[in-house]
């Protein structure tokens, strides 16, 4: 029997879901010359399909023929849908077709849902590993009774459509618990819904698990330890601030600590601590729930994200009166977090009071165990990063484990930076040579901990790559 080819990610990218089941295609390999490689149904006249699919999208197609079950095998497995009925129209206006839904999206550990209308069709995709992919199509006819469904187990206003409205869905089934966030949004074609899941069982928040190394977790416990200061955490949106967070607060919970926190929004309740939810429209705002904490006799206060010179300066404020205070600020890297707040018109000298340190994170996928294949790393690529001698990576390829993305899970990677005396001097004399004072210390920078992931063959360079090249940039 021959050996099938094997099946390349960006291939399948060609297609969505619903077109590769709409032509019955599923592209595994592109040439050189822009050729596509496509299992297609063996005994079935490709010639128009072929004719359609290079006027549209401009590659010509080679078809290698599989029986009928095999090919909805694989597309029911690369894309994530059963493509035997064609495009996988789902969720009919009853709740258990939507609970469905949720349970699917638990299984593939996918931490959103979108379920979005556009003018013919409605589509349903999954964010897994960071990443959207496409999971169903559901009939227009049947997507306002989903919608409404939806807007009912949220407990939202099924007759408004006008307006942008936030929900919750509080579910448990077969003893795993959902808690799930809500969005509607209108859209020209109807209302878009993203439920994100919150699913408290995936395991105890440990800051052993996250992916600190033995310097990072050994500094970072001690100072999270200390009774007093600033802990600041950066990193865009979706770089894991938050679970870094929850994880510390789960690591000081004890019954002698009492820890306030203000969120936007609270995305996992913790017993044993008060979790408050800011409610800017009735003027619960981050600065007026600092002032209301500094009454409450807090020993811990972790403030959701500095958003302003407002907030900020009630952040030191607190900390510099014997509190020890968490939060998150958007920035590139731990240093930046300085130069942040003094833009924010925090005095430097404040700063080097009461900031014990900051932290920058990023999230990075990781390679399938079971497909990812040995690769050179480029010519000159080690040498422009200082390092010497010759080393073994790995590249993604994709298989049905981790169904042909290449990738199977996500890791944080992490620059630490504890403030000790020498950088509390730097700091109150504005020092802008932070690199040579971090190098001085062995503290390991975010490209550092991306280049260590890649080295150790456990992620790809494509997916370090827009972290050390951005970094590269604004250094």
């Amino acid at each position: 029997m021959t050996e099938r080819p094997d099946i390349h990610t960006e291939a399948l990218q060609l297609f969505s879901a619903d077109e590769a089941s709409y032509y019955r295609l599923l592209p595994y390999n592109r040439d050189g010359s822009g050729r596509v490689s496509c299992f297609g149904e063996e005994e079935r006249d490709y010639s128009a399909t072929i004719s359609e699919i290079k006027a549209i999208y401009g590659f010509e197609v080679d078809v290698l023929p599989v029986s009928r079950t095999e090919l909805s095998r694989l597309l029911s497995t690369c894309y994530r849908h059963d493509p035997g009925q064609g495009a996988a129209h789902v969720m009919q206006d009853d709740e258990d077709s939507v609970v469905s839904l949720l349970s699917e999206a638990y299984s593939m550990k996918a931490s959103d849902i979108h379920i979005e209308p556009a003018e013919d069709r409605c589509r349903v995709r999954f964010r897994i590993d960071g990443r959207l992919m496409e999971r169903h199509v559901i009939e227009r006819s049947a997507y306002p009774a989903v919608v409404n469904r939806i807007k009912i187990m949220s407990g939202l206003d099924i007759s408004e459509k006008r307006l942008p409205q936030d929900g919750r869905i509080l579910y448990s089934r077969n003893g795993v618990r959902f808690d799930i966030r809500t969005s509607v949004m209108p859209t020209i074609h109807g209302e878009k819904i993203v439920l994100r899941l919150l699913i408290s069982d995936r395991g105890r928040l440990s800051l052993e698990n996250l992916g600190l190394d033995e310097r990072q977790y050994r500094d970072y416990v001690e100072v999270v330890s200390r009774p007093h200061g600033m802990i600041l955490i950066s990193g865009p949106t979706g770089s894991g601030k938050s679970t870094t967070l929850y994880a510390t607060l789960e690591r000081l919970n004890r019954p002698d600590n009492n820890i306030l926190t203000i969120e936007d929004p609270v995305e996992y309740t913790i017993e044993g601590i008060s979790q408050m939810q800011l409610k800017e429209e009735i003027g619960l705002t981050f600065p007026v729930a600092l002032r209301t904490f500094l009454r409450q006799d807090p020993d811990i206060i972790m403030l959701g994200e500095i958003r302003d010179s407002e907030t900020a300066e009630m952040a030191v404020r607190s900390s510099l009166t014997g509190h020890l205070l968490l939060s998150t600020l958007h920035t590139n890297s731990a240093w930046g977090c300085i130069t942040r707040l003094s833009d924010m018109g925090i005095h430097p000298y404040l700063l080097s009071e009461t900031l014990a340190a900051c932290i920058a994170q990023r999230l990075v996928r990781l390679l399938c165990p079971h497909c990812k294949r040995p690769v050179e790393p480029p010519d000159g690529f080690l040498q422009k990063f200082g390092i010497s001698g010759k080393a073994t990576a790995f590249e993604a390829a994709g298989c049905r484990n981790c169904y042909f993305t290449g990738y199977s899970g996500r890791v944080a990677i992490y620059e630490v930076i504890a403030i000790d005396r020498g950088l509390r001097e730097a700091i109150r004399n504005g020092s802008t040579d932070e690199g040579r004072l971090l190098k001085e210390r062995g503290i390991k920078t975010l490209m550092d901990s991306a280049l260590s992931l890649y080295l150790s063959g456990k992620t790809s360079l494509e997916e370090i790559y827009p972290i050390i090249s951005s970094i590269t940039v604004l250094n």
